[in-house]
């Protein structure tokens, strides 16, 4: 879930990152628990919904546990993780279930993704999440050192069909693909991708929530809850 520019997205852009581009400095919320932060773990609302939390485990474009991610929870405040219940319920009906990979994202893990892209030596996630993007080009166009995740209200997701069991939706990238490929209307993607990616978009939006153009996988409630606050609670 990072910070692009107007070239791509944050995690992995800003994808990977950040959901949104570098801005003013925010107020740091002082709360030091996810009830403090009125946050709440959306498997309470949906408990069949898949979770594969990438930053509390090493499957990404760093290949460690991130700074804050001490549990593969899922936490948003309280409208947007009854707006994502909305939209889990209305896609039951078509064998559909939610697949997330990351939602509420502390402060402290969006400084380790800026201090690893200062890093010109550590490469190891190249292969698999930025092969046509040299490192030296993430800082400032894909990581920025604010996240939208960090306010409560942003998550990173895709679709799996269920029927028996679930498989996931082919998207054409990977989740925190740092390439153009991954900007949701991406012309060189094929068909079946687009279509997908539309069906994510359109449940989505029925709901409120509002696509990062650069980043398929990536959407935030409109309006925001708190969009001048950023949480650093840690996921435990």
């Amino acid at each position: 879930m990072f910070a692009l520019p107007v070239t791509f997205c944050a995690v992995v852009l800003i994808p990977v990152i950040l959901a949104g581009a570098a801005e003013a400095e925010p107020e740091v919320s002082p709360a030091k628990t996810a009830a403090e932060a009125g946050l709440v773990d959306i498997i309470e609302l949906v408990p069949d919904i898949i979770a594969d939390i990438r930053y509390a485990g090493s499957h990404n474009f760093i290949g460690q546990r991130i700074d804050g991610y001490h549990a593969p929870r899922c936490y948003l405040l309280q409208p947007a993780a009854h707006a994502l219940q909305r939209v889990a319920q209305e896609l039951r009906g078509q064998a559909l279930r939610l697949k997330i990979f990351d939602c509420y994202r502390p402060a402290r893990a969006v400084r380790h993704f800026v201090e690893w892209a200062a890093d010109p030596q550590d490469q190891l996630g190249k292969a698999e999440f930025y092969p046509r993007v040299d490192k030296s080009d993430l800082l400032g166009v894909y990581i920025a050192p604010v996240s939208g995740h960090s306010r409560g209200a942003t998550i990173d997701l895709t679709l799996a069909r269920c029927q028996g069991q679930c498989r996931e939706l082919e998207m054409g990238t990977p989740y925190d693909y740092f390439d153009e490929l991954a900007h949701t209307d991406a012309p060189d993607i094929d068909a079946e991708h687009r279509r997908n990616r539309d069906l994510l978009r359109s449940a989505m939006q029925r709901q409120g929530f509002s696509n990062y153009e650069l980043e398929w996988w990536h959407y935030t409630l409109s309006p925001q809850p708190s969009p001048d606050v950023v949480y650093d609670v840690p996921v435990r």
